[in-house]
């Protein structure tokens, strides 16, 4: 019993305290709620009092922008202002000027008007005078008006025919003056017109290749190739825009045909590098050096001379590499020997010798330097000097009149020398180009209307046209021979002029049976 009331005692005990507890902590929460309160209050009017700072400065700040937009605007409405009013003080000027000179325009006018009345009573006057004038001018001279004006025509065209004749004879002097001068510059354009094929044939070898890819693979990065190309050979080599083909400048044919061959391998070989272009181009010069010499060796056992020392069928075999007026220099003296052995036969003189005067009259044009001597004279040197007789010398040196001729093989050389090279198509162009010359004349007449057959004749000097009596007339053949020498003239090359001759006749035929 008396834990039982021990335990109601304790648990009695525990609840008042429990109580007590929360009494105690309802009073301290709502101690910290007011406390909390007031807080929230102070902040609260501390954010209020500085928002309201905040909307003050910036009304003065919008107040403050307003103010200078508008002292600026005022500003500028004053300058314009000032300006208008500068405008219209200098208006008010002008409009003064103005009215000032329409015054003195007005008192113009009325001057002038005065002045014209004053003028056309004057020239009732004059007109008055004139009449008197001319009527007393008739009384005196006993000629009327008309009369008088014949007369000073018929004076007036004598005047101008002596005028006339002395300007003639100022033109015709000048002309004369002129006259050399003009004939100089005809003669130089002639020159240029029918030199060009020579001058590219000595000048200039054409090296024809596949596709232009090849020209890069030739040129090289950045040029290496194509330098090692010039500096090997010493040959300028062209590469533009000219389709599948490149051109090989320079005046030593032999060098020509070195870098022709050369590029001919490296462009077959395909490995074109500065180190191989050296060994192709070394290669070749060798080559080419044993061919001359061949040549050169074939050349006189086909002719049947023999003896000749071994520096001057080299410059045999040079001459394969060298033209004379187109004509190819190898194949001239060659034509040149044979020619000097048929006449020195017929003379009763030994034909060997004028042969081998024949085939070495023209070395002089194929030395290894170049001196500055004709070539006659450097010939005749360079056979002295290998050792050949005194006659054959002579002939050497004298076959252009520039050397005394001792002996009969001379003039036989010179004579057979101007055969050779005068003969229709020996010279100014090969053999093909003549050809194709005379093929081109030929056709460009055909493909008019009206022709029937075209005949090129002396070496292309002469061009025979032959058209149909039915279509064309008498007066259109003299049009026709002008259109076709104006059209020869615009598109073909040839040396000398080129006459046109066209012919127009009618035949009857008829048989005796």
């Amino acid at each position: 019993m008396n834990i039982i009331l021990a335990i109601v005692l304790i648990a009695v005990a525990f609840v008042l305290g429990l109580f007590i507890a929360y009494m105690m902590s309802k009073r301290n929460a709502k101690s910290a709620a007011n406390e909390i309160l007031e807080k929230a209050r102070l902040e609260a009017e501390v954010l209020k009092n500085n928002e309201v700072i905040k909307g003050k400065e910036e009304g003065m700040s919008i107040q403050r922008d307003a103010e200078k937009q508008a002292n600026a605007r005022l500003s500028k409405v004053q300058s314009t202002e000032a300006k208008l009013k500068q405008r219209e003080m200098q208006l008010n000027q002008q409009q003064g000027e103005v009215q000032r000179k329409r015054n003195e325009v007005d008192s113009l006018k009325s001057t002038l008007d005065h002045q014209s009345l004053a003028l056309d009573e004057r020239k009732k006057e004059v007109d008055r005078l004139e009449k008197t004038v001319r009527g007393t001018l008739e009384h005196v001279s006993g000629l009327s008006a008309e009369e008088a004006k014949e007369k000073l025509i018929e004076s007036l065209k004598d005047e101008a025919k002596t005028a006339a004749a002395s300007y003639i004879n100022d033109i015709m002097d000048d002309a004369k003056l002129t006259a050399n001068k003009e004939a100089k510059r005809i003669i130089v354009e002639t020159i240029q017109r029918v030199a060009t094929e020579t001058a590219i044939e000595n000048a200039v070898t054409v090296f024809h290749i596949d596709n232009d890819e090849i020209k890069g693979r030739i040129i090289g990065r950045e040029g290496r190739n194509i330098r090692a190309l010039e500096a090997a050979t010493g040959i300028e080599i062209i590469v533009d825009d000219t389709p599948e083909a490149i051109v090989l400048s320079g005046f030593d044919p032999v060098r020509r045909e070195i870098a022709r061959l050369a590029l001919h391998q490296l462009v077959a070989d395909g490995r074109i590098h500065p180190a191989r272009i050296e060994e192709v181009v070394a290669k070749v010069r060798h080559q080419i050096e044993d061919e001359i010499i061949e040549t050169g060796k074939r050349t006189a056992i086909d002719l049947g001379i023999h003896g000749l020392h071994p520096e001057l069928i080299r410059l045999i075999g040079k001459m394969k590499y060298r033209s004379s007026y187109g004509q190819n220099l190898l194949q001239h003296s060659r034509e040149t020997a044979n020619l000097c052995a048929i006449m020195a036969s017929e003379l009763g003189l030994n034909p060997k010798k004028a042969r081998r005067a024949g085939l070495l009259h023209d070395i002089g044009k194929v030395p290894d330097d170049e001196p500055e001597l004709p070539h006659a004279q450097l010939g005749m040197k360079l056979a002295e000097k290998y050792k050949e007789k005194a006659d054959i010398c002579n002939a050497i040196g004298a076959h252009h009149d520039e050397e005394e001729a001792t002996s009969l093989y001379a003039p036989i050389v010179q004579v057979c020398d101007a055969i050779s090279g005068a003969r229709p198509g020996a010279r100014r162009e090969v053999v093909e180009a003549y050809i194709k010359r005379l093929n081109d004349l030929e056709k460009l007449a055909l493909s008019y209307p009206g022709v029937v057959k075209t005949y090129a004749i002396q070496a292309g000097r002469e061009l025979r046209v032959i058209v149909g009596a039915d279509k064309i007339t008498d007066e259109e053949t003299e049009k026709l021979s002008t259109e076709i020498a104006q059209k020869i003239q615009d598109e073909l090359t040839y040396p000398g002029q080129v006459r046109i001759t066209v012919i127009r006749e009618t035949r009857a035929v008829s048989y005796a049976k």
